[in-house]
């Protein structure tokens, strides 16, 4: 069975700290993709192909990376794409507290055939969000250090 591996988020905008996971991630899987999540609940600052064509940019130095979007539960947009593994990444204990929460739920629902995978975000890279980009964005601040060279606009 091929590693297939999806790293689900909404991306608004990808940060150094998704890099920093898609990079450590390349070696371990056959296959990832990188794929936008329709949240219901979310307000986007950016529209969904601007979103995808930086992804795009950003991950074209890895052949085993893609970039795709989807609405509906993430374990349902695994079972479609034959993925067994999610990629997830973690900033601080926090982040690992609601992380596994959709892990076990995943998990249940998905009737144990998927397995999230969590990866720790390296330390010069684990104070960054989205959230805490598009503030900086908002206000017109350096965020160009925060985002990688697609997102510098």
């Amino acid at each position: 069975m091929e590693r297939v591996a999806v790293f689900p988020g909404s991306f608004d905008p990808i940060t150094l700290g998704h890099f920093n996971i898609i990079e450590r991630a390349v070696p371990l899987f056959e296959k990832i993709i990188v794929a936008i999540g329709n949240n219901s609940n979310k307000q986007y600052m950016f529209p969904l192909e601007k979103r995808m064509d930086w992804i795009r940019e950003t991950i074209k130095i890895f052949p085993n990376v893609e970039v795709d979007f989807f609405d509906g539960l993430t374990i349902d947009y695994c079972a479609k794409r034959k993925a067994p593994y999610i990629i997830r990444g973690l900033r601080n204990p926090a982040d690992f507290e609601f992380e596994k929460a959709i892990a076990h739920t995943n998990r249940t629902l998905a009737k144990k055939s998927i397995e999230t995978v969590f990866l720790l975000t390296s330390s010069g890279k684990s104070f960054i969000s989205s959230s805490i980009v598009r503030e900086i964005m908002r206000y017109k601040g350096n965020y160009e250090i925060l985002v990688p060279q697609a997102v510098r606009i």
